[in-house]
């Protein structure tokens, strides 16, 4: 998944600067939407990160059914800490 292309998918747009509240909250929507009818695995945890990365992911032991994935997640927010200094 390229993020500018889920960017375009989800908000219209990869300049999120551009957006009213109301488009940022209407993309994050479609996200949820989409998260909830997904199957791939891979994809699934894409917009999972996705939707984490604007406060709006589903909990770990809601989002995925297999541990592996929880922890790939529970890395992913540690790595993501890490860079924006926390």
């Amino acid at each position: 998944m390229d993020l500018d292309d889920q960017l375009r998918r989800f908000f219209g747009t990869e300049d999120l600067a551009t957006l009213s509240p109301g488009a940022l909250e209407s993309g994050v929507e479609r996200m949820q939407v989409e998260f909830g009818l997904e199957t791939d695995s891979g994809r699934r945890f894409a917009l999972w990160a996705l939707m984490h990365m604007f406060g709006a992911a589903p909990d770990l032991d809601v989002a995925f059914d297999n541990e592996a994935d929880r922890n790939s997640a529970r890395d992913f927010m540690d790595m993501l800490d890490k860079v924006q200094g926390g």
